[in-house]
């Protein structure tokens, strides 16, 4: 009878130890992210080395370049660990990031509503308008009005912000929707379409190296820059991304970050301190 009345008792306790084990066996498994870097005195960067004036990879030397690359260094610098890039691309980042594959995403990482259901985005420090290229011998296109007209094929790559917005705005001119980046240059200059639509940073790479092309930048009336760059951490980690947001603070403050970007061609797209756009 003594045995039996023990019992239940044993199995209280057995399931209370087997909880308290449960419990310290999840709070290990996912620690505060910024301690985790300062035990490790690593920051693991994700970065897309193909993104021009961002963070690309020269095709001479190899290294690495771009405003990204240097800020990322600041922010290593700043937390006083070493730096160490993996490289990704915006098809796998989030999945990179959820993968515990590096703590930060820094390559000017577009704002949008799909991508925040799986990421958290720090607050914006750089902020684009729409650009429009074509070939300098297409006689049809001289101006960002000669877009929208009948006949006209407007290239854009899917899943962008170009692609929804030319949707929404696009009454006469039809749309090309490509997979690759490089097959928005290859249509314009086959002659499969007539423009396609890029943000400021890409704008810099087609002024420099594409003899061929004639960049249309918006009316100045168009004053909005949808365009919103911040960097991307995983899901509930608020610590880490405060941190984040303090250093993204600290940079539009001090310099750092007007200084980066004028190294790299992207001073006017900023945005500056107490801003959001």
């Amino acid at each position: 009878m003594q045995a039996k009345a023990l019992l239940p008792r044993y199995c209280v306790v057995i399931l209370s130890l087997l909880c308290t084990s449960l419990g310290l066996n999840a709070q290990t498994n996912t620690p505060d992210r910024l301690s985790r870097i300062m035990q490790s005195q690593t920051l693991r960067v994700c970065i897309w080395p193909d993104y021009f004036s961002i963070s690309a990879r020269h095709p001479k030397t190899g290294r690495l370049e771009g405003i990204d690359i240097e800020l990322a260094h600041e922010f290593a610098r700043d937390l006083d660990v070493e730096l160490e890039f993996v490289e990704t691309h915006f098809g796998r980042f989030m999945d990179d990031l959820e993968a515990d594959a590096c703590d930060i995403g820094m390559f000017s990482i577009a704002i949008t509503d799909a991508r925040a259901q799986r990421i958290d985005y720090s607050d914006p420090y750089l902020a684009s308008q729409m650009y429009a290229v074509s070939t300098r011998t297409h006689p049809g296109m001289q101006q960002w009005s000669d877009i929208d007209q009948p006949g006209a094929i407007v290239c854009v790559q899917k899943g962008t912000y170009m692609e929804s917005q030319m949707r929404a705005s696009l009454e006469h001119a039809d749309i090309l929707v490509v997979e690759d980046p490089r097959e928005r240059e290859q249509a314009v200059m086959s002659g499969m379409a007539d423009v396609f639509i890029t943000d400021f940073p890409y704008s810099r790479k087609v002024l420099r190296f594409y003899d061929w092309a004639r960049l249309i930048e918006p009316p100045t009336s168009m004053t909005e820059r949808p365009f919103r760059y911040a960097y991307a951490v995983a899901k509930d980690q608020p610590e880490w991304l405060a941190r984040v947001n303090r250093f993204v603070s600290d940079i539009k403050q001090d310099g750092r970050l007007q200084k980066a970007a004028e190294a790299n061609d992207l001073g006017p797209i900023v945005v500056e301190a107490g801003s959001t756009h």
